[in-house]
């Protein structure tokens, strides 16, 4: 493997975690969507990821796809008062789990950054290669 393949390689995993950020702050922005009871819920958005050149340890990773995790039924709340009730007095909310997301959001985060430090790393290593290389 060389310098420039550690880099492309980071790239992609940087990439990878940027997606998985972008869904989960999604996630987090629709958590307090509220729909009339007779529309799906908000679904809970997660990124698939797949290897690439699996076990040739040159391919690096990419998104696969996202899929749907939570269920179009979400759950249903009580709240008479909104303006998207029903004649129950009842509104469909997702089923996402707040919590759950900012964990996510933290894992993402510091794979991001972590993908950065290596792409960083790999940088300073062929600048200093390249002084060796000019005597300086």
């Amino acid at each position: 493997m060389t310098i420039f393949s550690a880099i492309g390689i980071a790239g992609t995993g940087a990439t990878v975690h940027r997606k998985w950020l972008d869904a989960v702050s999604d996630n987090i922005a629709n958590v307090n969507t509220a729909r009339a009871s007779d529309e799906a819920a908000y679904q809970e958005k997660r990124v698939l990821v797949e290897a690439v050149d699996y076990g040739a340890g040159t391919g690096g990773v990419r998104v696969a796809g996202a899929v749907n995790a939570s269920s179009a039924e979400g759950r249903m709340v009580y709240e008479p008062d909104h303006p998207l009730a029903d004649d129950d007095g009842y509104v469909r909310y997702p089923d996402i789990d707040l919590s759950s997301q900012m964990s996510q959001m933290i894992m993402a985060q510091r794979g991001y950054q972590a993908n950065l430090a290596v792409v960083d790393r790999a940088r300073e290593t062929y600048l200093a290669a390249l002084r060796i290389g000019s005597g300086g």
